[in-house]
């Protein structure tokens, strides 16, 4: 159960998961993504990689990050705490670079159009068009939620 600071204002947890209230609901969305961003990755490997081997290498990336975003949220302590924050801030950096290069020039992610729906785009092309802007979102959510609920000291300091 998390433990209310009454000077900070902040909740920490010891040793339990974050994935509660709010934090439950997000996890699951995390999941969602992390199964379609798998999927997906899975068939453009499978069956059109030599069409775009980096849009579809970066589909795979998205994947696991999602992956080990979900597992960090769920998991409690302060090393997966850092973990989360690790993954969802390489998250946010790449829904970033990927959907700039992909609008801007989506010839160099060896895609032939900025189509957010198309046949070659990745999770995070356009900041996330084709997944309703969710991959832009979630991080952004994701680092607001951990800032909020931080892990508590080990040794009892603040």
């Amino acid at each position: 159960m998390p433990n209310r600071s009454s000077t900070t204002g902040q909740s920490s947890t010891t040793g339990t998961s974050r994935a509660t209230g709010v934090g439950r609901v997000l996890v699951v969305v995390y999941a969602i993504l992390a199964l379609a961003a798998t999927g997906r990755s899975i068939v453009q490997i499978i069956e059109r990689f030599d069409e775009a081997p980096l849009a579809y290498s970066l589909s795979a990336l998205s994947a696991v990050v999602y992956i080990v975003a979900t597992i960090a949220l769920i998991a409690p302590g302060a090393a997966w705490y850092r973990v989360a924050w690790i993954t969802i801030g390489f998250e946010m950096l790449g829904v970033l670079v990927v959907g700039t290069i992909s609008v801007i020039a989506p010839s160099v992610l060896g895609l032939s159009s900025i189509d957010p729906f198309g046949r070659q785009s990745t999770v995070w092309s356009a900041y996330g068009l084709g997944y309703v802007l969710i991959p832009l979102v979630l991080p952004v959510l994701g680092m607001l939620w951990l800032s909020r609920h931080r892990p508590a000291p080990v040794d009892g300091r603040a």
